[in-house]
């Protein structure tokens, strides 16, 4: 089937789920997580080919070592996946939520009311887990979708595919084509033409791909190029604190896209020699004179720098930074809030790892990406940032004339 009839179905499917019942949409959330469960040996064994595939890539230098690693699904990742589909069965139902009520006259109400945004087209790399993410918030949210995954995973993204589509075709009254996967890269050049019918498009990888994107379609793109996250170490931090919160950020998941890139301290924090000792202790290679510093490393490889004070910090994370997630450590709370209100970030931080910017550790349930726009949905991405509103207008036969010409006036009175 060519791109456009793709998209013309996930069209249709867009309208016919967005007048879906709550029960019935997590009724199919449930059948997933269900045959995830029981068919999850499958989705090992084709995961188990594309590490192969992925394994060559990586020793000719073709693929990054941090891809490789996000492509892996074993059986704590297998469980959060489970786990995260029916975390979003019992979120809040996103749609039909009433945003504002007001009487604009008697008889004349405005209500603001969210609904799904339509079809989102999404292109992602490695992680084969994203299709379980986003075909839950999709459906939850009352969207299509229509998902481009990497060649390095595509034995596991056609197996997850098929696992969410048999479970689909189980559940009554559920429309087809709700959750559709496309694979070569002239399906990505038809996505981007393809704004008659995709209302939004969001990217998850690198820097290349999201800008690529970007710069190749009208569509509206939710998403973030890089994540150069940066933890300044105020002159007044906890050594412990520091130490605890830094490591965390950079090898707990080191090529993820919240993981800490830049260390900035003050050039009077008094521990600075025992914080970059126990960085190395933690075999994070330091770097104080980077070639550049707005790079994502994604690996145990963390730059610093040593600034005169907290504006200094400030003006470089603004400058370097890619207005994803940056962290204060300290004991002054002044600082902290000034750290907070001017750093231009999605997320800003106060003695707490950068690693907390997800979707599921906020509460999300799961996210679609992390946004670094400032339209519509901004940080991780779930369930709210994939809804937009309508303003419905309930009247008793008035027209303008009469409020132009002063027979009317409107009162605005919030209900």
């Amino acid at each position: 089937m060519d791109f456009i009839n793709i998209a013309k179905n996930a069209k249709q499917a867009s309208l016919e789920i967005a007048g879906l019942s709550t029960e019935i949409k997590n009724e199919a959330l449930i059948a997933i997580a269900d045959a995830f469960e029981k068919y999850k040996q499958e989705i090992f064994e084709a995961n188990k080919l594309d590490l192969n595939f992925a394994q060559a890539l990586v020793q000719d230098g073709k693929l990054a070592k941090s891809i490789f690693n996000r492509l892996k699904l074993d059986e704590n990742k297998m469980r959060d996946m489970i786990q995260g589909v029916r975390d979003i069965a019992n979120l809040e139902e996103p749609v039909g939520k009433m945003l504002l009520t007001r009487e604009l006259d008697k008889d004349l109400t405005l209500y603001k009311v969210s609904c799904p945004i339509g079809v989102l087209g999404i292109i992602f790399e490695a992680r084969p887990d994203v299709i379980s993410q986003i075909s839950a918030l999709s459906i939850k949210s009352s969207n299509a979708v229509i998902l481009k995954g990497g060649k390095e995973s595509v034995n596991t993204n056609k197996k997850i595919m098929e696992i969410i589509n048999h479970a689909l075709s189980q559940v009554e009254k559920f429309p087809q084509n709700v959750v559709q996967q496309v694979f070569t890269h002239e399906d990505i050049a038809q996505m981007l033409k393809c704004d008659e019918y995709i209302n939004l498009i969001v990217p998850r990888g690198g820097n290349k791909l999201v800008q690529y994107i970007k710069e190749n379609t009208k569509i509206p793109v939710l998403g973030h190029a890089s994540g150069i996250c940066h933890i300044f170490v105020d002159s007044c931090a906890d050594i412990d604190m520091a130490s605890k919160i830094v490591v965390d950020a950079k090898t707990q998941y080191p090529s993820a896209c919240n993981a800490v890139e830049t260390l900035l301290i003050h050039k009077d924090f008094q521990k600075s020699k025992e914080l970059l000792a126990s960085l190395q202790l933690e075999e994070i290679k330091l770097v104080s004179n980077p070639e550049r510093w707005d790079f994502e490393y994604g690996d145990k490889i963390l730059s610093y720098k040593f600034v005169d004070s907290i504006q200094d910090a400030i003006e470089h994370i603004n400058t370097y930074g890619s207005g994803h997630t940056d962290c204060i450590v300290t004991e002054n709370a002044e600082n902290a809030e000034l750290f907070m209100n001017n750093v231009d970030s999605s997320g800003v931080y106060w003695n707490a790892s950068t690693r907390f910017a997800d979707g599921f550790r906020y509460g999300f349930g799961a996210e679609v990406g992390i946004s670094t726009n400032k339209t519509h949905a901004r940080g991780p991405v779930g369930l709210e940032g994939l809804t937009i509103y309508k303003y419905k207008l309930i009247g008793n036969g008035q027209i303008v004339a009469d409020y132009a010409n002063g027979i009317k006036q409107f009162h605005h009175k919030d209900l």
